[in-house]
């Protein structure tokens, strides 16, 4: 079971306010004080984030049409009213409990596999920074990816802006174009995109998107008070259509050591994820550590991290060879995008 904090609704309250949405926070700070809506969010699969799930479950029927008083504070749904100037709570309590029938099924049979685009403009400097100095192509295995949108990170341009001044940008003609805020003095590396020699995922739960169950669940996982992230995940899908990237069905850590081995000489082997560690169990990530540590004593393994440290969402690059574990700091990010802090 994947570690939580000791006061979860409490953690998961501060968390969304701190990346933006003040309905989320709201909501989970009346779930963590209401014992029936904690038992129903319990529901979910041992390792997956309740308050998600709860919450996603009431996003995918309010995105499906249903009709109810709560849909004024969803912007998704064409709602107008901030949860800043009204208590969303007492209708979203309704509401579960009105719909349970359809809720308590969303809860027990689906998970957070979020696909936020956001994180492509963080995996561009990331990747960057791990090809400067060699022309080998990158060979990509992502643990994790959902419907595989971050597996085309490269199909999308980024702006880096500071207040109104654009400060750097990368292939700006894309058909979708991420703006990320700058913070500190630093700025991340623009360069030329690194060559792509392979490309594959690793998902215990793929999401088939031809599947409107699975497409609209995607969309439900949004924030609902962010409606700019739902167009850009809607964006993001027209694409994948067009550019699909292979995925493996199964355990990552079963499928990651013949991913690994089956990198051909002349690329760079490297392993990425965007917040999905967080649902391994303290094992899993041992494990996940010693694969990595064994392929890099055949050659040299990378791994592209953007995970929660206990205080901060930080990307990191970590080369493992002959046994030698080396980690750079690369940035402090926001955790869907929004902003980013250069570090390295």
């Amino acid at each position: 079971m994947s570690e939580r904090p000791a006061d979860y609704w409490a953690f998961f309250a501060g968390d969304a306010k701190r990346t933006g949405s003040l309905l989320y926070s709201r909501l989970a700070q009346g779930i963590g004080k209401d014992e029936e809506l904690k038992a129903l969010a319990a529901h979910a699969h041992i390792g997956q984030p309740h308050a998600n799930l709860i919450l996603g479950a009431v996003h995918f029927l309010l995105l499906r049409a249903a009709p109810h008083p709560l849909r004024r504070f969803y912007g998704t749904a064409g709602g107008k009213v901030s949860a800043e100037s009204a208590d969303p709570f007492p209708d979203f309590r309704d509401f579960v409990l009105s719909h349970r029938a359809q809720i308590e099924p969303l809860i027990a049979s689906r998970v957070t596999n979020t696909n936020e685009i956001g994180r492509s403009a963080l995996l561009h400097p990331g990747f960057r920074s791990i090809a400067a100095g060699t022309t080998a192509p990158l060979s990509l295995i992502e643990i994790g990816p959902s419907a595989g949108l971050n597996m085309i990170w490269d199909t999308y341009g980024v702006r880096y802006r500071k207040g109104e001044s654009i400060i750097a940008a990368i292939n700006v003609t894309a058909p979708l174009v991420i703006e990320v805020e700058i913070k500190g003095d630093r700025v991340p590396p623009t360069g030329p995109t690194p060559s792509v020699g392979g490309r594959i995922g690793l998902e215990l739960n793929p999401v088939d998107l031809s599947n409107a169950d699975d497409r609209d669940w995607l969309r439900a996982l949004v924030w609902p008070d962010q409606e700019a992230r739902l167009r850009r995940l809607d964006s993001a899908i027209d694409l994948l259509v067009h550019r699909k990237p292979a995925i493996r069905a199964g355990d990552a850590l079963v499928l990651l050591p013949d991913a690994l081995a089956a990198v051909p000489r002349g690329q760079l082997a490297c392993v990425y994820h965007t917040i999905a560690i967080y649902q391994f169990s303290r094992e899993m990530k041992q494990a996940l550590e010693d694969i990595l540590v064994v392929a890099g004593l055949r050659r040299p393994v990378w791994r592209l991290s953007f995970e929660y440290d206990g205080e901060l969402y930080i990307l990191s690059s970590i080369r493992y060879e002959d046994g030698v574990r080396q980690e750079t700091r690369l940035a402090s990010c926001h955790p869907h995008g929004t902003w980013l802090e250069w570090l390295a």
